[in-house]
């Protein structure tokens, strides 16, 4: 597949986007080259900013089956991945399969299930398959989670344990809009009190999985040139030294920057990844996997302080 007819079919993909969800361009911009890129979003923002609605219309625009788990306190692993019930009509087990079956898995509020619940998608969002009562069962290759955590309240929320978060390609911070998009936003939203039907806004498939598949496979082929491997390697490395960091990046985050800024240079309609597309994606691919010092945090140093601190000294390729 040729960058011209991806990245034509990608505007229309954005362009329909932009007819539902409203001013987040930077959040569906690194939603596609995670899709692109087989890796997995988490959305942290105030309620009312879409993050649900937006996973939502990315499903419907690509003809993606698309399921939705209410994380709480009460849910169970077997909820999530399945079980094995008893037929007494054949005398066997059959298997009941779980909403992670499924090519996007919207996880709501993430944090407010127990670390127990919480590692029942460990094993698909790094393997594409999940293991009931030692049988192994395969979730698809476009399984992809794009979950959701509200950063305000703590209270009955368990934090995502680094082992997990390490498993999201990107953390993204879904902002308040602008004025004027929100002016827009409430022009179009605004005459019901509830979440809109995206029957209502006629919205078509765009593309559909072999789209996708063409796409990830056009992505793989994006030139990443040694000099760009060692500027990756040296972002991650630097970032175990830092003296702010108890833990740094780890080698499957490098891996993981690598990949997305292949994705990210094919978006943009190179077929080469340049050191921009690296420090673009460094803050979103690298700041959930670092543990601050409690030093650093004293000193009011954040996460994405050190990020571009380690950017900045790192020497970029020519």
């Amino acid at each position: 597949m040729e960058i011209a007819e991806i990245q034509e079919t990608v505007g229309r993909l954005r362009e329909q986007i932009r007819r539902v969800v409203v001013g987040q361009d930077h959040v569906v911009n690194l939603v596609l080259v995670a899709l692109f890129s087989e890796g997995h979003v988490l959305l942290e923002g105030v309620p009312g900013t879409a993050k649900t609605l937006l996973a939502r219309t990315f499903a419907a625009s690509l003809a993606l089956d698309f399921k939705r788990i209410q994380f709480t306190p009460d849910l169970m692993p077997g909820d999530v991945i399945g079980t094995n019930l008893f037929n007494f009509q054949t005398n066997e087990f059959m298997l009941k399969r779980g909403p992670i079956f499924t090519q996007i898995l919207l996880a709501d509020e993430i944090n407010r299930t127990p670390p127990k619940t919480q590692a029942a998608l460990l094993e698909a969002m790094q393997e594409r398959s999940v293991t009931i009562d030692g049988t192994s069962y395969e979730v698809g290759g476009h399984f992809t989670v794009i979950a959701t955590q509200n950063p305000v309240e703590q209270e009955g929320t368990y934090p995502l344990p680094e082992a997990q978060l390490d498993r999201f390609l990107f953390k993204v911070t879904v902002s308040y809009p602008t004025r004027e998009h929100e002016l827009a936003l409430v022009k179009l939203h605004g005459g019901r009190s509830t979440m809109p039907r995206l029957e209502s806004f006629e919205l078509e498939p765009v593309a559909d999985g072999a789209f996708l598949d063409a796409a990830r496979a056009r992505v793989e082929e994006v030139l990443l040139s040694d000099e760009i491997v060692e500027y990756i390697v040296d972002i991650a490395r630097s970032t175990r030294d830092h003296s702010s960091l108890l833990c740094g990046a780890s080698p499957r985050a490098a891996s993981m920057l690598a990949s997305a800024s292949r994705a990210y240079a094919l978006l943009s309609g190179r077929d080469f990844v340049i050191p921009d597309d690296v420090k673009r994606l460094a803050r979103p691919a690298l700041e959930h996997r670092l543990v601050l010092a409690p030093g650093a945090e004293v000193e009011g140093r954040t996460r994405s302080d050190v990020i571009q601190q380690v950017v900045t000294q790192v020497a970029a390729p020519r």
